[in-house]
């Protein structure tokens, strides 16, 4: 490892973002094609649960903006799911000169890891809650109203669905790299674990756009077994590394 000055690792981490928003951009300009595509695949919820209750459900503007600012947004989710890989390397190519050469060894796993569990926890959002949550709220008032939903806030909480389960779906990832760079402890996480409960109750509480026992559970759940994976790998990574001591 060779220390550098600090002005170079500002310089370094400026470069690093403004790659990462470029490969950003292009993405969502690649996703922007697929707009329409995208926007009929999240609304698949929708009208899967209008059909389970017998219902007309009709998604609505409410401005001449709207229409334009939707597709940005999912364009934008799209992209930023396509640049993920390049955007992680990014972040591990700043952090690497810092490293010793047998830790460097965690990129490949690494970049795989976490492109791969963004992508699950989305898609457990989508295929796992979603089915759930969305003809439970959708029905909670049965034929008294006619929904007329804004298309901004249905995709808005969809999204956001699917982009905090994408990053809670991580925590396997970080700490298993944290413990094996010695960061994090199993211990730790196993002797805090009335803490992670508490704080995974209150984002579940916070994601979900229902409070009903069934909606919280089906979130909570999953993050409660993502904990204790968290718990099993980081102490995995610490058997591996006194092996690595003398790399």
């Amino acid at each position: 490892m060779k220390e550098a000055p600090l002005v170079e690792h500002l310089e370094e981490l400026r470069t690093r973002l403004l790659w990462s928003l470029l490969a950003w951009a292009v993405a969502t300009g690649v996703a922007w094609t697929f707009r329409v595509q995208l926007l009929d695949w999240l609304k698949r919820p929708l009208d899967l649960a209008a059909k389970a209750n017998g219902i007309q459900v009709n998604l609505i503007v409410l401005d001449i903006t709207e229409p334009f600012l939707v597709s940005l947004k999912v364009a934008a989710f799209g992209g930023l799911v396509l640049a993920l890989p390049f955007i992680v390397y990014q972040v591990w190519a700043f952090i690497a000169p810092g490293l010793y050469e047998h830790e460097k060894r965690l990129a490949a796993p690494f970049l795989l890891g976490a492109g791969l569990s963004f992508g699950l926890g989305a898609l457990f959002a989508y295929y796992g809650f979603l089915p759930f949550a969305v003809p439970f709220l959708l029905g909670f008032l049965g034929d008294v109203v006619t929904p007329q939903i804004s298309i901004g806030r249905y995709m808005g909480q969809v999204l956001m669905m699917m982009s905090v389960m994408g990053l809670v779906f991580e925590m396997p990832v970080v700490s298993y790299l944290l413990a094996r760079l010695g960061v994090l402890t199993s211990s730790f996480l196993a002797r805090n674990w009335r803490l992670a409960v508490v704080l995974l109750l209150t984002l579940a509480a916070i994601i979900t756009p229902t409070v009903d026992v069934v909606s919280l559970s089906i979130v909570t759940l999953p993050l409660l077994v993502l904990y204790w994976i968290s718990v099993l790998v980081a102490r995995l990574a610490e058997r591996q590394r006194p092996k690595e001591a003398g790399a």
